[in-house]
């Protein structure tokens, strides 16, 4: 029997496996991988057998599919960085396909990453959606005419969007007023105010929100690096242009927007406002807008009223068991009569003021971390409060006990 040459030993025994594989097996393995939900294994499976078989058009589009399934789980978790990344892992294995960079565009625009955002939406053709996200970006970064160019131009090839109309209706309300405002600036704030506002007020506004950033900033563990837009209007203008319920003091709707008509300096009661909305940024920041309103409420009034509280009795002396159920509360205020939204408010007050005093703030920052990554509101007091051995009905039930204990207290006074 003739002898094999070692040097061939060692090609059969180390290209052996390679030359066993091929392309249909490897995606198959892939596909059990992803059929089981491991997406990073089955990318690891996947960029192995590109490296094998770089030509092979189904493994490319098996590992871009997979690139793409691993983004969404990011959006779906407020990642949006790592969806943009891998978004475009995927763009670059198909770079033909236009979805793959409005995707991406899309990612980097919830992560506030304008000008990347804007240069892939760019190369996303002209199609409605990719102009409504360019749209968005010059809204938010404080060029109204250009969205409302930018959205007229995507309603011309989407009569039917309303989506479209919805945000070109609000552009076209703010751009009357908007267009006669002066502009001032500090170092995390673009402020935008009328001019018939007293001189100085601006200044100690920005001044305010400079406060509120490194204050509640504290308090919630998270400091924003992307310029804020903030608005100051007469109240005339602040009704129309939001069209909100009379007694709002403020507005937090991506951008900060005070009616303060009638003063000439900020007040206690101003001062509070401010610290408020400003308290609903950093609340967006964290859960994306995964929150019921009341747990949002309740903390921009903790924050507000550090600031200025007004005189009012204990929560649980007056309401003793008539409480709101949650349910109501997780929906919007804006719809409610005065009477009843005031009432809202202080019983929002009262739930996120108990769970931060009993429970302490690292809990409520981890609250509001599981919500921003799409946890129900029930999932995440369960982990956020996991060393406490509660979910929310517990924690609803120990809030109930303490009012009360509470009356009871005032009672025997």
């Amino acid at each position: 029997m003739p002898k094999i040459p070692p040097l061939l030993v060692a090609f059969l025994l180390y290209a052996g496996p390679a030359l066993a594989a091929d392309p249909l097996a490897l995606s198959a393995k892939a596909d059990q991988m992803i059929a089981r939900g491991d997406l990073a294994q089955a990318v690891d499976e996947l960029k192995a057998a590109t490296s094998l078989f770089p030509y092979d058009e189904g493994v490319r589009r098996k590992l871009a599919f997979t690139y793409t399934e691993i983004a969404k789980r990011d959006l779906q978790s407020g990642h949006f960085s790592a969806a943009a990344e891998h978004f475009g892992q995927a763009h670059e294995l198909l770079p033909a396909s236009a979805e793959l960079g409005l995707m991406r565009g899309i990612a980097l625009y919830l992560g506030k990453d304008y000008a990347a955002a804007r240069e892939e939406l760019l190369q996303a053709g002209e199609g409605s959606e990719p102009l409504i996200y360019l749209g968005k970006i010059s809204y938010d970064t404080g060029d109204l005419p250009g969205a409302l160019e930018v959205w007229r131009r995507a309603k011309g090839k989407d009569p039917g969007n309303k989506t479209l109309e919805t945000l070109i209706g609000k552009a076209e309300r703010e751009l009357p007023v908007e267009s006669r405002m002066d502009k001032g600036y500090s170092s995390m704030f673009d402020l935008s105010y009328d001019a018939e506002l007293p001189p100085g007020l601006s200044a100690e506004v920005l001044d305010a929100l400079e406060s509120a950033y490194n204050a509640v900033g504290a308090d919630l563990g998270v400091f924003p690096t992307t310029r804020i837009p903030v608005l100051l209007y007469t109240k005339k203008d602040y009704s129309s242009v939001t069209t909100g319920p009379d007694w709002s003091g403020g507005l937090y709707d991506g951008k900060i927007r005070l009616p303060v008509g009638g003063l000439t300096r900020v007040t206690p009661q101003l001062r509070a406002i401010i610290f408020h909305e400003f308290t609903h940024v950093l609340v967006a920041e964290l859960t994306h807008g995964n929150i019921p309103t009341w747990l949002n409420e309740g903390l921009a009034e903790m924050e507000g009223r550090k600031e200025f509280a007004p005189p009012l009795p204990r929560f649980g002396a007056v309401q003793g068991k008539h409480v709101l159920p949650l349910t109501s509360l997780s929906r919007g205020f804006a719809g409610m009569g005065g009477k009843e939204a005031w009432l809202a408010y202080q019983q929002s007050h009262a739930m996120a003021s108990f769970m931060v005093q009993r429970y302490g703030w690292y809990a409520m920052q981890q609250l509001l971390k599981y919500l921003g990554e799409r946890a129900g509101i029930e999932e995440a007091v369960a982990k956020a409060l996991s060393d406490y051995g509660l979910d929310l009905d517990g924690v609803m039930r120990e809030w109930r006990e303490s009012l009360t204990a509470t009356a009871a207290g005032d009672g025997a006074n």
